[in-house]
């Protein structure tokens, strides 16, 4: 996707049997630079499905002379969850996938704004760094999803260590980071890697999930071009292209989903919310979508004087009225 000064804003972007990997875990603490926050590997040892010859993983530093830390990974090698702790933990948490078109993943070392505003209203937040397809991972289009179930599993087994209620967990994601999010969603029950540890019997469905601009569809028109090939393949075929375009396998089990986009997108069509919506009326799953006329492709998050935003704030109402403990919607 572009190089957008506000898709920073995305980027939001195991120690499942914690004997694992203590070693592994890097924990920093950040003296004056907010909370104390952790980053770690998801995967016992190397993700499921290592392509021959491995992978080299790679970050370059983006547009925003002023951000340090934005960064994209255009190949991941090793799957990390950032941790930003709650201020004052209400018990909840939000697993967030960043966008970045299925070729990158649009995320800093540290975690974002996004996280911070999170934490300070009681919500742990962990930001998932996903592998992408086309460094030749052997799930294919499915590495993204079996990347943001284990997050989920690992969070809920490791819930106690970071006083988070298991039960109390969503989801939200932006861009190509949306279709994760909806693909979490409506796929939690998917079997799309063998169970490595204890983590792996915990549930990965999400309480509630936000879609924010996101990539929907893999059926032309609405398709992003860039997604539909990076997640597919070049030349997918329409069996293919059908079977990962989310609107149109929504199961009963699907949590309730907030969607929000701009009408005047011209990167990601806002016909993929309107869509996912109509999927998700027509399996009568408790839904909302919200459609600006201006704001583009990642419309911004946060007002000029550092408020949350409308899409952060809806999302905190939505996910507080079907369970998420927030302490407040920052409003």
């Amino acid at each position: 996707m572009p190089s957008d000064r506000r898709l920073f804003l995305t980027s939001l972007g195991a120690l499942a049997a914690a004997p694992l990997l203590p070693a592994r875990a890097l924990a920093q603490a950040q003296a004056g630079e907010g909370p104390a926050f952790e980053r770690f590997p998801i995967w016992p040892g190397s993700p499921p499905g290592l392509p021959k010859g491995g992978v080299r993983e790679e970050r370059v530093l983006r547009s925003n002379k002023n951000n340090p830390d934005d960064f994209a990974w255009p190949h991941v090698a090793t799957p990390m969850l950032t941790v930003c702790p709650a201020t004052k933990p209400t018990g909840a948490a939000v697993l967030m996938f960043p966008g970045g078109g299925y070729a990158r993943v649009a995320m800093g070392t540290r975690p974002s704004a996004i996280s911070r505003w999170f934490a300070g209203q009681g919500v742990t937040a962990f930001e998932l760094l996903y592998r992408l397809p086309h460094d030749g991972w052997a799930a294919g289009p499915d590495t993204p999803l079996q990347d943001a179930q284990r997050a989920m599993r690992v969070i809920r087994a490791n819930a106690a260590k970071w006083r988070v209620d298991p039960a109390n967990v969503a989801t939200i994601g932006f861009s190509a980071g949306g279709h994760l999010c909806g693909s979490i969603a409506t796929r939690f029950a998917a079997k799309v890697y063998d169970p490595l540890d204890a983590a792996d019997a915990q549930d990965a469905r999400p309480l509630v999930a936000g879609m924010f601009f996101p990539v929907v569809s893999m059926m032309p028109p609405l398709a992003h071009g860039q997604s539909r090939s990076e997640l597919l393949g070049p030349n997918p075929g329409e069996d293919l292209s059908r079977r990962y375009s989310l609107q149109r396998d929504v199961p009963a089990a699907t949590p309730p989903i907030l969607l929000g986009h701009a009408a005047d997108d011209t990167v990601v069509d806002c016909g993929n919310s309107l869509a996912m919506f109509e999927g998700c009326r027509a399996a009568k799953i408790p839904s909302e979508l919200y459609v600006i006329e201006k704001g583009g492709h990642g419309a911004p998050l946060f007002e000029p004087d550092g408020r949350a935003g409308l899409w952060l704030t809806r999302f905190a109402r939505f996910a507080a009225r079907h369970g998420l403990r927030i302490a407040s919607d920052g409003a």
